[in-house]
């Protein structure tokens, strides 16, 4: 078996990520450990080899900080203007993305990606403007210093003293295409200092005396080769993976981070990011919500949920999960994202204790997983809440609930007390300790861990007041009921500790539960809607049951502008022009992004497969509840279950149009076919009889012959564009009905004097009783009708035969019709081709002639629909076909009159 064989799943990653990569601009970050190693020179340089090599260079924003080498090299570089920007009366400059973006450079330079953008900016980072721009398909060069990386801000903090504000993401600087470091030695980067090439001398001094301490710089110059290290890595990884020089390892080591309310959970985090860097590993964060801590109560929750934030900004996938303990949810969630490595935080204060039960329950579960423990410093930051834990738990044991939790076990131990007082006589001791722990798990259940302690406290204290000698005394006569009481107070808080658990599962499922029927119920109502504006007002619906209190949904209409097609009314907070930035770049923005978060509405993009349907923008009440992991996940799974809706509405639209645009091409090709021969062969037949009767000296009999063929082969003609014209008209809606009392007989001696030239010896046969001599119908369409039907009967019989029309009224169903038939007794229609031939351009085996388009039954057809009746075709014995007309029945007054009006008309055109 060949083990180099790719895996097919790999290669299509492969061809995915360079597909990305193709229709994605490249980044290049000129990469150093500290301000003026050269960074910007040294882009700059670049900049100018890459034009002299007759690239497209524009310099977006470089910062020179006054340096004359570095100003110099500016000269000869386009440079883009900056943008002014008014914030609080002044007018600041900033780099203008939107006219990089329309002048499209080749290559674009962005000094210092990891600046902050002033207020007011489409984006607060410059990170996030260099993203929009790589997204666009331009190259950018940038610099940044290994300070600003997230993963390593409190690193530099402890080695220098001095918390960088100015971060960006780890992630984003590990998918550049290429870094360059930019290194420098401690001691040749301070003579840079004090020869004044980074700082002026007064400000070079400070930073010697500070931040440009040598020890400092030999740490960070450290922090950066090993940085770059790691770059230089993954690209080798990725290289030998692409180019399949040998085998790769199909799984990494995952890690699970646990983060708690009791410790410093940043640096944790930030910890555990520098670790899954360096093994190229997944890594998860979750905070376990067990009964003795529940989130939605916990006076923490913010806090956790700002490290669930910084997490996710770091590139772990993060969750808030449910367990009866801490231990069980961290082990369970391991087995199930098979990951091999848990990481916990210890502390050097009182809760050690609860740390090390922790370790001790997760080893006990599974022995196999690994434990990394990372020491907890307290940062100054959190020493206040640190401070404050016991009053928040205070504040958490006299909640609203649990007051009136306090109040109800009271009111059940007074009822019980009372009620057994009496029978004592009758009831022993030990029904009485029943009924109490009766109300223990009652309250429990009921009202939660600390009611229940309550409880059990209060029973136990009423059991001796009331029941043990001396009564109305705390006091014992005998020894033995203290292990009575103790007993007591044990089984309760057993049974407290039970009823709590049993109580916070069945809460969870309940809740779970309740998400799966609200997701089914989506996706059923979902499937089931046909139309756009069905999947958007039963998706709005859902929305607002269950996330937020507003939403607003866009589409773009037949020009490309965005417009709201949802039901609800648009909150004042929706700003258009945010969703048509999302629209435009397939983003998210507004609340919990990136992007425009001051705006209070999130906004995202209806999309899939890279087609952007549509955005919605959600207006959520509770802010933290909306930004938890389990929110955000479920509003990806609805939105995805709208996409998927909008996706298949789209593609049958897509399928209905190909099959429309493929009818459309068979007709223009059949109908092309069909006059490119039936057209041509009258007009060349007319070109030939003009040339005869010009070149020729005729007799006046054969002129009058060739005039005679002339004018039959012109209304061939006039016939089969008539047909066109009728079926153009009848298609696209263009053709009205005037009903009116019309000569039936009429109708046939028009259509017969048209055809009398075509009949040659067959004989025509008409058969109309006096009661159907009129008719209340439209008389142009009829006779269209009538003249195709006795055409085609022309067309398709013997010059012998014989061709009879008959008409009369007939009685079906309680309702009366007007039947016309046309009969022959020529060969008939073949077998099973009875509904065939009234298909368009659908033509037999002609008896005379092959003139046609094959339009004139189908027409035929449509015409008699139109008139809200029916036309068939049926083999008649022994030999022929008939076509049957039936025509809605309608009264018409004075009839009688009519007729002989009509009798005294035919008389005189029969003479």
């Amino acid at each position: 078996m060949n083990h180099t064989r790719p895996n097919p799943e790999d290669l299509l990653k492969q061809i995915k990520q360079e597909e990305n990569v193709l229709n994605r601009g490249k980044l290049k970050i000129f990469f150093g450990s500290s301000a003026g190693v050269g960074k910007t020179y040294d882009m700059l340089s670049a900049a100018h080899r890459d034009q002299s090599n007759g690239l497209n260079i524009l310099v977006g924003i470089v910062e020179t900080h006054g340096r004359s080498e570095t100003s110099a090299l500016l000269e000869g570089l386009p440079i883009l203007p900056l943008r002014q920007i008014e914030y609080r009366g002044q007018s600041l400059e900033e780099f203008d993305i939107d006219t990089a973006l329309s002048r499209h450079p080749d290559i674009l330079l962005v000094d210092e990606l990891a600046h902050s953008n002033v207020p007011g900016s489409r984006h607060p980072k410059r990170w996030q403007d260099v993203e929009e721009l790589l997204k666009a398909g331009i190259n950018v060069y940038t610099t940044l210093n290994v300070q600003h990386l997230e993963s390593l801000n409190d690193v530099v903090n402890q080695i220098t003293g001095i918390a960088v504000q100015e971060t960006i993401p780890d992630w984003f600087f590990d998918q550049a295409t290429e870094v360059v470091l930019v290194d420098l030695t401690a001691d040749e980067l301070l003579t840079r200092l004090k020869e004044g090439k980074v700082y002026i001398p007064s400000q070079a001094k400070h930073a010697i005396n500070n931040f440009f301490r040598k020890g400092n710089l030999i740490a960070l110059r450290e922090l950066a080769l090993r940085r770059t290290a790691d770059i230089v890595d993954a690209n080798m990884h990725d290289y030998r993976a692409r180019s399949r020089i040998s085998s790769i390892w199909n799984t990494t080591d995952q890690l699970l981070v646990g983060i708690s309310i009791r410790s410093n959970n940043e640096r944790l985090i930030r910890h555990a990011a520098r670790l899954a860097s360096s093994l190229h590993s997944q890594w998860y964060v979750v905070y376990v919500e067990t009964p003795r801590n529940t989130f939605k109560k916990s006076k923490h929750r913010h806090s956790v949920l700002e490290a669930l934030r910084l997490a996710g900004s770091l590139g772990a996938k993060t969750e808030i999960i449910s367990a009866t303990t801490v231990a069980e949810g961290l082990v369970s969630y391991a087995h199930q994202f098979n990951i091999g490595r848990i990481i916990v935080g210890i502390s050097q204060s009182r809760l050690n204790y609860y740390t090390n039960t922790l370790i001790k329950q997760i080893s006990k579960q599974d022995k196999n997983l690994d434990l990394i423990l990372v020491n907890q410093l307290k940062a100054k930051t959190k020493q206040t809440q640190l401070l404050q834990l016991p009053s928040s738990n205070i504040d958490t044991l006299f909640s609203k609930d649990n007051l009136f939790g306090y109040i109800i076990a009271l009111f059940g131990c007074m009822l019980v007390t009372i009620g057994l007082i009496p029978l004592t006589r009758w009831f022993d001791l030990a029904n009485v300790v029943m009924l109490y722990l009766l109300i223990i798990v009652f309250i429990s259940v009921r009202f939660g861990r600390s009611p229940g302690i309550f409880t059990a406290l209060i029973s136990v204290l009423s059991f001796d007041l009331f029941f043990v000698e001396p009564k109305l005394s705390f006091n014992v006569s005998d020894v033995q009921y203290l292990i009575t009481f103790t007993v007591m107070m044990l089984v309760s808080l057993i049974i407290n500790n039970l009823a709590v658990g049993l109580r916070f599962q069945a809460q969870t499922a309940r809740k779970r539960e309740q998400q799966a029927i609200s997701m089914r119920y989506l996706a059923q109502s979902l499937s089931a809607a046909r139309k756009i504006n069905e999947i958007v007002n039963q998706f709005s619906l859902w929305v607002t049951q269950h996330i937020a209190s507003k939403t607003v949904i866009l589409m773009p209409n037949n020009e490309g502008s965005l417009k709201v097609i949802s039901d609800s009314n648009i909150p004042s907070e929706f700003d258009k022009s945010i969703a048509r930035w999302v629209y435009n770049n397939n983003e998210n923005a507004g609340l919990a992004t990136n992007t425009l978060s001051a705006n209070p509405m999130h906004y995202r993009a209806l999309s899939i497969s890279d087609q952007v349907h549509g955005v919605i923008a959600l207006l959520p009440e509770d802010i933290d509840h909306f930004n938890q992991p389990e929110q955000q996940r479920t509003l990806d799974l609805a939105i995805a279950q709208i996409n998927l809706a909008l996706d298949r509405v789209y593609y049958a639209k897509v399928a209905q149009n190909a099959l429309v645009k493929a009818e459309s091409e068979r007709l223009r090709s059949s109908l092309l076919s069909a006059l490119s021969h039936d057209i041509r062969t009258p007009i060349t037949v007319l070109s030939s009889l003009a040339a005869s009767l010009h070149s020729q000296n005729l007799s006046v009999d054969e002129q009058k012959q060739l005039a005679y063929d002339i004018e039959r082969q012109a209304n061939v003609i006039q016939r089969l564009v008539v047909n066109i014209l009728d079926y153009v008209s009848l298609q696209s809606g263009a053709m009205p009905l005037n009903k009116q009392c019309v000569s039936l007989e009429e109708i046939l001696g028009s259509n017969i004097r048209q055809i009398e030239p075509y009949l040659g010896h067959r004989q025509l046969k008409i058969d109309i009783p006096s009661q159907v001599a009129f008719i209340f119908t439209d008389e142009l369409i009829l006779s269209r009708i009538l003249n195709n039907l006795l055409s085609n009967a022309i067309n398709y019989t013997p010059d012998d035969a014989i061709i009879k029309i008959e008409a009369q009224i007939i009685q079906s169903d309680n309702s009366r019709w007007y039947q016309l038939t046309v009969t022959d007794n020529g060969n008939g229609i073949p077998d099973g081709k009875e509904n065939l031939i009234f298909e368009r351009f659908t033509r037999g085996a002609s008896e005379s002639t092959t003139i046609g388009l094959g339009l004139g039954l189908a027409l035929s057809r449509d015409l008699v629909n139109h008139l809200g009746g029916t036309l068939t075709a049926r083999n008649i014995h022994p030999h022929g076909a008939q076509f049957e007309i039936l025509l809605p029945w309608e009264s018409i007054p004075d009839q009688k009159l009519l007729i002989d009006k009509f009798n005294s008309e035919f008389e005189d055109f029969d003479s």
